[in-house]
């Protein structure tokens, strides 16, 4: 059995999957949508901005302080999009998914059987078997 080949089907049924296809579809229309690709480009000028004042010499922490609101007050309204929405869930789908791929591997690779294994879900306080925090 040749592993890179049986790697490269898996990666095409992920490709298949409709939680990837939804979260391809999720991350086509964020990058399409010119809205939410000019508030992420303010926040990131605000985000700049803010690094700036609190770096500064001589910092003015009501300018520190009004920047950081109007960071955050972007960040929401970016957060809180529509297509930006869809994409975090699909995403948190998604992500889910690959954890479960990753877990069926590891516990392989530590000679469980892959058949009969079995997939936790949910935190298990383990870091080392995580995917990420959600």
């Amino acid at each position: 059995m040749d592993v890179i080949k049986t790697a490269r089907e898996l990666g095409k049924a992920i490709q298949q999957d409709e939680r990837f296809i939804r979260f391809a579809k999720a991350k086509l229309a964020n990058d399409n949508d010119s809205d939410l690709q000019n508030a992420i480009g303010n926040f990131n000028v605000k985000r700049m901005e803010l690094e700036q004042a609190a770096s500064a010499e001589q910092k003015d922490e009501e300018k520190v302080k009004a920047l950081n609101e109007e960071l955050r007050t972007i960040y929401g309204e970016i957060m809180s999009s529509g297509p930006m929405v869809e994409y975090n869930s699909a995403k948190a789908l998604l992500d889910q998914m690959m954890n479960e791929v990753n877990i069926v591997i590891s516990k392989s690779l530590d000679g469980e059987d892959p058949d009969t294994l079995t997939i936790e879900s949910g935190c298990t306080g383990s870091c080392s078997t995580c995917g990420g925090c959600h």
